[in-house]
């Protein structure tokens, strides 16, 4: 048998609860009682708590809460874990590597029957999501290690649309993928607040002499959302927008990452929102734009005004063009 075979047969071994010494283990495996003491020592160091005895009754045993675990992935486990890494694969997931490698083990170590139903559920399981550029493996990967070990990091950062870069300190409290790209929520030493990041914006990444301690209980998810979505105590600074359309049309307005977050009312031919009031005058009519004729704004009046400004302005530039 190869070593990962005889490895694998120890394991099942110990698993039955019995303490075993190296000369038995030798003798059931027919291999040399050295080559025992080789993979006893491998095996402890992938982490494996074996507990070694000595004495007349000694031998090797596992540790109780391991013998107790379960030492395979059912197929429905292998299957969720194998579609879970095409997810993360697609999103520019930093240790793409590592998975890879894991993943391999996961079919490499399973029964011919399971990879095969494997492969059967993976050929029809695809992911498709905007392309992220290769080049921010080492930035995403020294942005979690930093997360995990808190490590303040000096940082060369760009800000959209401008070709100038800031010196920035941070100390990096969380990742978030969000719609095809990666942040960094971070404290921001220069504007003494958090703030979220570009990954794709951080230039020059280099470690600190300094340290630091995440707020205990803090969320990089929900202070990235919070940032997003309007503050519902704030009821003055929202206001309504009713429209009417498709119900086809609106059921997809209502699943946008932003209006799915603000629908006051719905019945199947009318939707209101209540919005930021400084986004329904610049961002919003953009986002409606896109459905054409399949929804009407009725109120408020300005918005109506709006989405024909740009449309009117729209018909104009590809006339003379």
């Amino acid at each position: 048998m190869s070593k990962a075979d005889n490895m694998l047969s120890i394991l099942w071994l110990l698993k039955t609860g019995k303490r075993m010494t190296a000369k038995q283990l030798a003798e059931i495996l027919e291999i040399n009682i050295r080559t025992v003491y080789r993979y006893i020592d491998s095996l402890c160091a992938s982490g494996v708590p074996i507990i070694s005895d000595a004495g007349h009754n000694g031998g090797y045993s596992l540790l109780q809460q391991f013998n107790e675990a379960p030492l395979f992935f059912d197929l429905n486990e292998q299957k969720a874990l194998i579609h879970a890494a095409a997810f993360a694969q697609e999103a520019g997931y930093p240790f793409g590597a590592d998975l890879h490698r894991a993943i391999s083990k996961l079919k490499r170590y399973t029964n011919e029957e399971q990879r095969d139903a494997i492969d059967r559920h993976s050929i029809g399981f695809e992911v498709i999501q905007p392309p992220v550029d290769p080049s921010l493996e080492s930035t995403l990967q020294e942005l979690e290690l930093s997360v995990a070990n808190g490590y303040t990091l000096s940082i060369e950062y760009q800000k959209a649309y401008q070709t100038t870069r800031q010196m920035r300190h941070i100390d990096p409290y969380g990742l978030v993928y969000w719609k095809g790209n990666w942040y960094i929520v971070a404290y921001c030493h220069l504007r003494s607040t958090i703030r979220s990041f570009r990954a794709d914006r951080v230039h020059e990444i280099q470690r600190t002499e300094g340290s630091f301690q995440r707020p205990p209980e803090f969320s990089a998810r929900h202070f990235f959302l919070s940032n997003l979505l309007p503050e519902a105590d704030k009821q003055g600074n929202t206001i309504l927008i009713k429209i009417k359309g498709r119900p086809q049309s609106l059921a997809d307005l209502c699943r946008h990452w932003y209006l799915g977050h603000t629908v006051m009312e719905r019945s199947e031919a009318q939707v209101i929102f209540q919005v930021d009031e400084q986004m329904a005058h610049s961002i919003l009519p953009h986002y409606l734009l896109p459905y054409g004729k399949s929804i009407q704004v009725e109120e408020p009046a300005y918005v109506k005004e709006r989405l024909a400004a740009i449309a009117a302005d729209l018909f104009l530039f590809y006339q003379s063009t």
